[in-house]
């Protein structure tokens, strides 16, 4: 851990378009020599853009590892230039949407996805939107990443809840009128989600917010940022959403698709912005199912 935050420390001194080119340069080394899952993006994104050409479906997935790369290196140095990075190269639009959503007393559900950098979305949120803000997430593989991670997100006063068995948590943290922040773009496993549509496809996806905003009535705000060019990021806070009116399943399947349409809708703005390494169709439908 000591010498992953040395390297972080020596890259935080670099000027911000020098670190940008890094960051490039380790996406292409990603993409194009390690090459993880390049074979999954691309067969992904060959069904999500049937219209489009192989160069331009490759182009989508050069500019995605690149705008990875980037995302990597923005994340490290963000504990050492936290106060550049919000008052200069982040913008957050909409907040008066934010605002309005609490002024109902019940916290908020943001619904939010894996684009362009959401790790500085994550760290920057509790200052940035004035509340205390906890994490529905799940832990990467590496452990030694996942605590660097954490760690970092903490130093900003982001709180962390795991995917499993937190649902008293969630609803402590809506009681206090706090925001609680679902990252929606995962696959789960089939006992524990529902197929909806994403791209013209079944994806296997979590009800758990869907529910949550049933049982407390809660409303949910979606918030996607976005990668500007020089480097900055624009943070889209849209108008909210009524929660469903009851817990009734296929009423919590519907509004979870709602959910799913408006990701796709900002995945389909910025399509190199989202990670298409990510295996989100890994769980297929019985037959019949979808």
């Amino acid at each position: 851990m000591l010498i992953v935050r040395f390297i972080s420390r020596l890259i935080s001194l670099l000027p911000h378009s020098a670190a940008l080119a890094l960051g490039r340069r380790l996406g292409w080394v990603f993409g194009s020599v390690v090459r993880h899952h390049r074979a999954d993006a691309l067969d992904a994104l060959r069904r999500a853009f049937p219209d489009h050409s192989e160069d331009a479906v490759r182009k989508i997935l050069r500019d995605m590892y690149s705008n990875l790369g980037m995302s990597m290196v923005e994340a490290v140095r963000l504990p050492y230039q936290h106060r550049e990075y919000k008052d200069r190269y982040i913008e957050w639009m909409g907040m008066g949407n934010l605002h309005a959503a609490r002024e109902r007393g019940k916290g908020v559900l943001v619904l939010s996805a894996h684009l362009d950098n959401w790790e500085l979305l994550l760290m920057l949120a509790p200052e940035a939107l004035g509340a205390k803000t906890s994490v529905i997430a799940k832990e990467i593989k590496t452990k030694l990443g996942q605590q660097y991670m954490d760690r970092n997100r903490r130093l900003f006063g982001t709180e962390m809840l795991p995917a499993k068995n937190s649902y008293r948590q969630c609803l402590k943290a809506l009681r206090n009128n706090e925001i609680v922040v679902f990252v929606l773009d995962q696959n789960m496993i089939r006992r524990e989600g529902e197929f909806v549509d994403f791209f013209g496809r079944p994806a296997c996806t979590t009800l758990g917010l869907a529910h949550l905003a049933a049982r407390t009535g809660a409303p949910i705000v979606p918030v996607f940022p976005r990668r500007l060019p020089g480097g900055y990021h624009q943070v889209d806070i849209l108008p909210a959403l009524d929660p469903p009116s009851c817990a009734d399943k296929q009423e919590l399947i519907a509004a979870t698709q709602e959910y799913t349409r408006l990701i796709e809708e900002a995945i389909r703005a910025a399509p190199d912005q989202w990670i298409w390494i990510h295996r989100r169709w890994k769980t297929p439908p019985e037959p019949g199912e979808d």
